[in-house]
This record gives C-alpha cells, structure tokens and sequence, in this order.
C-alpha cells in the first residue's frame, strides 16, 4: 500500500512556471479576464488571495471558465476558509503560516497546501511532517535570498517559494538558488493596469515574469 505524502502533485503545480502571481480580486467581473491574461503570459498556476469579499466567487469564476489555468487560493488562515477554498474549486492553497490545526485539515482533506515558513524552526516542523515545500514568508524583511541560501544545506529536504516583497529585478536571485522551487509575485498586476482593464499589458508583463530561469 502506497502512503500518500502531503503535498503529492503540488510539485508539479509549482513547476508550471517560475512565478506564482499572486491575485487580489476586487471586482468579479475581472476574474476571467484578468485570469486568460495570465495564462496566455505563461502563467498558469495562479493564487487568488482571500482579502476580498469577492475571492471565493472568483476561484469558481475561474476554475470553471479559464482553460490552463491551475487556480489556488492565498492567505488561507484555518481549516474552515481551507474547506470553503476547496469547495469553490481552488486546486492548491497557499498559507502565510503553518499551525497545527491547518496542517492537519490538510492532511485529513488531501489537500495540497503551500505552508509558511519564515526561520528554520519552522522549517524543520514542516520537515517532521512531510512536507517538501513552503512558502518563505514574508521574503524581503525575513531575510530574502541570502537568508534561503543558508538554509540550503542544512535542510535540504525543502525547497521553497519566496513571496513578499519579490519583484521582477530580486526575483533571479531568489530562482539561482538550488532550494527554490518558483518564486510568489505580483508586480505584473500592477492596480493601475486592473483599473483600466489593460489585459495587454498584463499579459506583456507576465511573459516577462514566465522568461525567468530556476
């Protein structure tokens, strides 16, 4: 019998491309559009952050109307918005933090969760569990690129994906290192260019953040 591990298939969401944007949806009426700009920039795998009163509707918008796109949800505090995140279509989900209550929700609905990290310790914990990725957390005042290049060799059994504060200038730093799986972004989506509705231009931008490297 084959014992599944925690994040069995999130590896290959993480992979899709080098950046994770990192969505914040106001409007619902932006969600397919903003999303069909994304995937058509190289960026499929796309994190709808639970800040809005319009997340959870926009997941479904787009889980059921965007082809290519792989959406998740973000700031994912406590099993309950995990519950409500997987009902509504979200396919991986993505926490600042890591408690115990949420770890086992995940483990107990199989889903596949990007956990938050942001000092060794924390690590570790995740390590103990399983886990083989995490998010880093908030990346620019934990200690950004050099601060993950420390950890890659004591703890080489967790890669991971930076996120705050990454831009398209940090985020090479951030993707030359053997520990990191992608990066979490969103300075394609810019709230100038979700105002005016400038999908263009969001894709323009995301195809730029897809030509990254790891």
């Amino acid at each position: 019998m084959t014992t599944q591990l925690p994040q069995d298939g999130l590896e290959d969401i993480l992979r899709r491309a080098p950046v994770v944007p990192v969505v914040v949806i106001e409007k619902l009426a932006d969600a397919a559009p903003l999303a069909r700009a994304l995937v058509a920039g190289g960026l499929s795998a796309i994190e709808v952050t639970l800040r809005t009163e319009a997340a959870l509707e926009a997941i479904r918008i787009i889980a059921a109307e965007v082809e290519g796109a792989v959406v998740g949800v973000g700031t994912v505090l406590n099993p309950r918005q995990l519950a409500a995140a997987q009902e509504a279509g979200a396919r991986f989900a993505v926490s600042p933090g890591a408690t115990e209550a949420l770890l086992d929700a995940a483990d107990s609905s199989g889903a596949l969760l990007l956990p938050g990290v942001a000092n060794a310790s924390q690590a570790m914990a995740l390590i103990e569990r399983g886990y083989r990725f995490a998010k880093f957390f908030p990346a620019e005042p934990a200690g950004g690129a050099p601060y993950l290049k420390a950890l890659a060799s004591p703890l080489p059994q967790l890669r991971f994906c930076p996120t705050g504060g990454v831009t398209l200038e940090s985020a090479p730093s951030y993707l030359a290192l053997p520990n990191i799986i992608c990066v979490g972004g969103s300075w394609m989506l810019k709230p100038e260019l979700i105002a005016a509705g400038d999908w263009g231009a969001v894709k323009a931008a995301s195809e730029r953040a897809a030509q990254l490297t790891n």
